[in-house]
């Protein structure tokens, strides 16, 4: 008798452990996550001066300032993370169209604060990519336990409180591809 009340209340220990453990592996998805949200606003803090900086040498490519800005405001728009990320898309390749104009302007090229908010935006976008990784890393992990004995069977019984993550992936076909180089 004193085996049995023994065995269930290791059981209920382990049980409260797989729990716990499903708690921390979400927690840290949805840290990673706003890891990546917090990234995406600094990126997006940086480009109204990347603008008022650029507005004043490339008079004749509004399109490209306009573009850059319209991008931004829908990224500000967004409902979440996944539906930013998907927007963020837009917004790069806007920023890779202005920086692209730029070299047709030596002056520009040459301001102390467009190259060092170039700087900061490409440090910005390692950051969001490592982001992402950190996330995927994690939702990786996550996922796994709740597909694997016996944790499954724990998420089984709180399922409404541990559901899956999406990974994040690249959607655009072009960011896919890889580059052609002409020599």
């Amino acid at each position: 008798m004193n085996y049995i009340l023994i065995l269930l209340v290791l059981l209920i220990i382990y049980i409260f452990y797989l729990y716990n453990k499903l708690v921390k592996e979400k927690v840290r998805c949805q840290e990673a996550e706003a890891d990546i949200d917090v990234q995406l606003k600094r990126r997006n803090d940086l480009i109204p001066n990347l603008i008022e900086t650029v507005k004043g040498y490339i008079k004749h490519e509004k399109g490209v300032l306009e573009n850059v800005t319209k991008a931004r405001a829908q990224i500000m728009q967004a409902k979440n993370t996944k539906e930013m990320l998907e927007k963020n898309n837009i917004l790069t390749d806007a920023l890779k169209t202005l920086f692209a104009v730029s070299e047709n302007y030596p002056d520009l090229k040459a301001n102390a604060n467009f190259l060092e908010l170039q700087r900061e935006l490409s440090d910005t976008e390692d950051k969001i990519m490592a982001a992402r990784r950190f996330y995927n890393a994690n939702v990786r992990e996550y996922n796994t336990s709740l597909e694997s004995i016996p944790t499954n069977l724990v998420a089984q019984i709180f399922k409404t409180q541990f559901t899956p993550f999406e990974l994040f992936e690249i959607e655009n076909e072009k960011e896919k591809e890889t580059p052609k180089v002409n020599f």
